[in-house]
């Protein structure tokens, strides 16, 4: 499955380089700034860096992997962008058929607003994650559990681009809201090319009173899925997956391991019911690194299903198309009665962009139902 990723990647990246190319070849200013010619080694070497990107930077280790991997991804979202933006001048002029005088201008006009949406981006993608606030009532959670504080992050993708500088940002940004519980939601590590040097130690920084809480995401079974969980494990947290457990008198975590990952593999069963079977009265919070099956979750009783995997879609429009395959794409849901999270992630996949929201952290305090609160 990865291989055959890998090789779609680059041929949709070949083809929308190639197209990129031609229609700015016909633009007036361009022309006149380069050669056309030029823009054939131009081409080739954004092609190279992302080819090296993706097969050399993204399974190495080292910084000149580190350097190929973000040089190369970032090509991918910059040509991407750019295209998508002279693809909708060419289908407003329906290809030069329509205003065929001011179609190469339009076409330099897209370029430019390519080129910004792709910077603006860029920035989103650098900046540090938002927390993002919630005020959550959870059936069942006892009246001295009123006001618990949860912060769940996910989609962090260590590895190459966001590595140990980054992961130190983001531990020192969860400690200071001083949460009770702490959820990891999937996708802690990227999975290639192994975690980051030094993630261990600064994991083991995370810390919160009733405990450290996670579930792997799709990435988490990349590589050596198991190296990966068993670093989150060292680092003392408390792996949910296919149980619960009480954290306080009154309140239970839960959780299961990938959704999607069993769907792809078509794994029957009903994970998300065994997860929640038989635990004790109080509230419950359920945590799925796939924003699937919340109809099943609130059924079995959970009060708040916390979820990431999505990014929100990370650069638009894929926010659409994302939604077409999760219902659940970013923010608060109600799904029969129960609140359902889905988080953008703190972090980034492929391309250090973001466009528009940038990545967040999640603060939920949890409520009591009826406190008016």
């Amino acid at each position: 499955m990865r291989p055959m990723f890998g090789t779609v990647l680059l041929t949709f990246y070949t083809l929308i380089l190639v197209y990129l190319l031609w229609r700015a070849a016909s633009v007036p200013l361009v022309v006149r700034i380069v050669p056309r010619w030029s823009l054939i080694p131009a081409g080739v070497l954004l092609w190279a860096a992302f080819f090296l990107g993706r097969y050399y930077g993204h399974g190495g280790r080292g910084k000149l992997a580190a350097l190929a991997e973000y040089v190369g991804m970032n090509s991918l979202g910059v040509v991407f962008l750019a295209f998508l933006a002279v693809l909708a001048a060419d289908l407003i002029t329906v290809f030069g058929l329509v205003l065929p005088r001011w179609a190469p201008a339009l076409r330099g006009g897209a370029l430019i607003i390519g080129g910004l949406l792709a910077g603006f981006a860029l920035i989103q993608g650098h900046r540090a994650p938002a927390v993002v606030r919630y005020e959550v009532p959870v059936k069942g959670l006892p009246a001295e559990l009123d006001g618990t504080v949860l912060v769940a992050i996910s989609d962090t993708h260590l590895g190459q681009i966001l590595g140990e500088e980054w992961l130190e940002a983001r531990v020192q940004q969860v400690s200071a809201l001083s949460p009770d519980i702490i959820a990891l939601a999937g996708d802690i590590f990227e999975g290639h090319g192994g975690p980051p040097d030094g993630a261990l130690a600064t994991l083991r920084r995370l810390s919160a009173p009733m405990g450290v809480h996670f579930v792997s995401g799709n990435h988490e079974g990349h590589g050596d899925g198991q190296a990966n969980g068993e670093v989150l494990e060292r680092a003392g947290f408390q792996r949910l997956e296919g149980i619960w457990k009480e954290v306080q008198p009154g309140l239970v975590m839960a959780g299961v391991s990938d959704l999607t990952a069993r769907r792809r593999r078509r794994q029957g069963g009903d994970p998300v019911g065994a997860a929640l079977e038989g635990r004790p009265e109080g509230g419950t919070v359920f945590l799925s690194h796939s924003p699937l099956q919340a109809e099943r979750a609130a059924q079995a009783g959970a009060g708040l299903m916390i979820s990431g995997h999505t990014h929100g879609g990370q650069i638009w429009p894929f926010n659409y198309l994302v939604g077409r395959r999760y219902p659940l794409v970013a923010g608060l849901y109600d799904v029969d009665g129960m609140a359902v999270i889905v988080s953008r992630g703190a972090g980034t996949w492929g391309p250090r962009m973001r466009l528009f929201r940038r990545g967040e952290i999640v603060h939920v305090t949890l409520r009591r139902p009826g406190t008016g609160n």
